[in-house]
C-alpha cells in the first residue's frame, strides 16, 4: 500500500479542559499518513487520480479550528473526515502533539495517535 505523509503542520488552537486553553490556546504539530493505492495517479499524472495534499490540509485546518476538551475529540474528527471524502483512502493516521501542556512537570509535549481504516463492504 502506498502511503502519503503531511509532516509537522504548524497550528495555533484552543483545546483543553482547562481555563486558560480555552482562553489563552497553545501550538500545536499535526501529522498525518494517508494509506491509499496510488498507481493511477502515478501513470496518469492527474490530481483527481491522488488524494489531495491540500484538501487534506483543510480537513485538519478546519477540525483544529473546532474547539474541543480532549485531542482524542479532534484526531477522531480528523480521520472520520478523511475516510469519508476520499473513497481510495484505506487508512488514515493522524498524530496531534500539543508542544508545552500546561501541566505539572517539565514535558515537551503530549501526543494523541488515532487511525481508521475503512470498513469493507458486506456482500449479502
Amino acid at each position: 500500500m502506498d502511503k502519503i505523509y503531511l509532516k509537522n503542520i504548524k497550528i495555533y488552537a484552543y483545546h483543553g479542559c482547562m481555563e486558560e486553553e480555552k482562553k489563552i490556546g497553545s501550538n500545536y504539530l499535526v501529522n498525518l499518513i494517508i494509506h491509499a493505492d496510488l498507481s493511477m495517479s502515478c501513470k496518469s499524472d492527474e490530481l483527481k487520480d491522488t488524494v489531495d495534499y491540500v484538501a487534506l490540509l483543510d480537513i485538519v485546518k478546519n477540525q483544529m479550528k473546532m474547539r474541543s476538551n480532549l485531542l482524542e475529540n479532534v484526531a477522531d474528527r480528523v480521520v472520520n473526515k478523511i475516510i469519508s471524502k476520499f473513497p481510495s483512502v484505506k487508512k488514515a493516521v493522524v498524530k496531534i502533539a500539543k508542544l508545552n501542556p500546561p501541566i505539572n512537570g517539565d514535558i515537551d509535549e503530549v501526543v494523541i495517535r488515532r487511525e481508521k481504516k475503512r470498513e469493507k463492504k458486506k456482500l449479502d
